[in-house]
Order: structure tokens, then sequence, then C-alpha cells
């Protein structure tokens, strides 16, 4: 029986050790968007704050993908309602980044092209589709938001964000 007790919580064990690998679908272990509480460009803001209201279109002219607008100046401490909206005639996606983290998460996802994020710092939007995201800026710097979907970016489907 001791056994028996001893196997069962060593299965349990392993199970639980496992679940973080596969609780972030599309990413292996320690890749993709960080959702740790602060990141180098800030943290999920919190719902209960007042935060300040900016919108964000995604579309397509002529060739080029776009956010309107494609720069957003914000002060240190700020919080921020991204209510998005998808005008394109394709699945778009926003995710805040530093532009290292973001240009090497568009490799990631070159390989894995049916990655969706529904994450703190990033939302996918199919046409005509509408999204929010709420952050806090807490660190001074530029940093990026940029479509990682396979050829947007490339195709002119990222902007900055200046901290001061």
């Amino acid at each position: 029986m001791m056994k028996t007790r001893q196997l069962i919580v060593a299965s349990i064990a392993t199970v639980l050790m496992a679940v973080p690998a596969v609780a972030s679908p599309g990413h292996a272990p320690g890749e993709g968007h960080s959702h740790a509480d602060d990141t180098a460009y800030g943290k999920p803001g919190d719902p209960k704050k007042p935060a300040r209201v900016v919108q964000v279109v995604f579309r397509e002219d002529d060739g080029r993908m776009l956010f309107l607008p494609d720069r957003l100046k914000f002060k240190k401490g700020e919080q921020i309602r991204f209510q998005l909206r998808n005008n394109g005639a394709v699945d778009h996606e926003f995710v805040v980044g530093t532009v290292e983290e973001n240009l090497k998460h568009m490799k990631d996802m070159e390989k894995n092209p049916d990655m969706e994020h529904d994450d703190p710092n990033a939302k996918r939007l199919k046409p005509k589709a509408t999204g929010e995201i709420l952050w806090q800026f807490t660190k001074v710097g530029t940093f990026d938001f940029s479509c990682l979907i396979p050829g947007h970016r490339q195709a002119g489907m990222f902007g900055t964000i200046v901290v001061e």
C-alpha cells in the first residue's frame, strides 16, 4: 500500500511539473511573450485602476500593412487601454514588446504561422473584429508594437512606443 501511495504521489508531481510546459500553447518553455508581472516594457494593467484609452486600427493599403497610429507616446507609470480594431481583410495581431523580443518572436512565428496570441501584451484579431489590451508602462524607453504574422511586419505593420 505504501509503495502504491508513493507511486501516485510521484506521478502527480510529474504531471504538475509538466503543466508550465503546456500552459502556453504555441510557445516552447521559456520562449514567446513574457508574462511575468514586470517586463522591460511594463506589466499587465490593473482593471480596477483608471486607464487612458488609445485606439489603434489595423489595415492594409496598396500592398502595405499598417497600424494607425504607428507612433505613441506615454508617461512612465501610465496605464493604457488599447482599443484594437482590425479594419483589414486578413487576420492581424498587436504585440507590445521590445524590438529585440518582437524580432525574435517573428522568427518563431515563421516556423509556426498559425500560432495565435491572446496574451496580456498581445492580441490576434480576425477581419472586422475588435479587442483590447490593458497595459501599464513602468519603465522609460523606446518600445515596439508589431504584427508578427509572417510577412506582416515586413510589409510595414509595426510601430513605436516612447515612454518618458
